[in-house]
């Protein structure tokens, strides 16, 4: 078998985006499900979703390959967890989310930087050394945070509604995939650029779903938004789990 066989990490698809997207808008409403619906707090959800999201983790890390409800467990864990990173942030340290914006966009940097530094590289496709993986796991995790900041700050900051904020996410997504298909762009620039920005696309999408009526959302409530993506997760990892399982045939 060849090195691919043994990655740790989805290839880089259609499904893959669409999977990614959906989500990063169940983190976002389970979060709040967790933290606001039922009253727990931030600090009780930050230590409920950093659980989550180790547990997924351990198993990720100590799979010998690429499994896909796994690896997307992990992705639901980062932007749970993430949600709860932001919101820590903005509301119980009090930085706001511009501030919060810059705190997470510096992590993310830093860590890219860390990983650049010792492979030469940013590559995701095949990864099958866990110290890479971790790189990684810190990476995703930075950027689902700063997505669910940097959505708030679309909302909150600039007074956009949560349509709003997803129109223009999805429309440098959308400006980013056209540079793939037409243009010589490096590919691993533009995979960054638009894994980043459909962190804040899925959570102003989760936010347009969940919010009231009068602050332009469809006020589905954070319990029935988180159901409705647990359904559309389940059935794209299905599909995904299917077409793995015809590769390695």
């Amino acid at each position: 078998m060849n090195t691919e066989t043994f990655s740790k990490v989805a290839k880089i698809t259609l499904i893959f985006w669409l999977m990614k997207i959906v989500a990063t808008t169940l983190g976002e409403t389970f979060g709040d499900f967790i933290s606001q619906t039922l009253n727990l707090g931030y600090y009780v959800g930050l230590a409920v979703t950093a659980g989550i999201f180790l547990v997924a983790l351990l198993l990720q890390l100590n799979a010998k390959k690429y499994v896909p409800w796994i690896f997307w467990f992990v992705i639901i864990g980062t932007t749970t967890f993430g949600t709860e990173i932001s919101d820590f942030i903005d509301r119980t340290l009090k930085v706001g989310y511009t501030g919060g914006t810059i705190i997470l966009l510096s992590g993310l940097a830093i860590s890219l930087l860390l990983w650049y530094k010792k492979y030469k590289n940013l590559e995701v496709y095949p990864i099958t050394e866990r110290t890479k993986e971790v790189y990684f796991w810190v990476a995703v995790l930075f950027s689902n945070s700063l997505g669910t900041a940097f959505g708030d700050f679309l909302g909150d900051s600039l007074g956009l509604s949560y349509f709003q904020g997803a129109v223009i996410c999805g429309g440098i997504i959308l400006i980013v995939v056209l540079l793939h298909y037409f243009t010589k762009i490096n590919h691993i620039l533009l995979f960054w650029i638009a894994f980043i920005f459909t962190r804040p696309f899925g959570a102003t999408f989760g936010d347009f779903l969940t919010k009231p009526l009068a602050k332009g959302g469809l006020d589905l409530g954070t319990l029935n938004a988180s159901l409705v993506s647990v359904g559309i997760m389940a059935v794209l990892i299905f599909i995904a789990h299917r077409k793995h399982l015809q590769e390695d045939a």
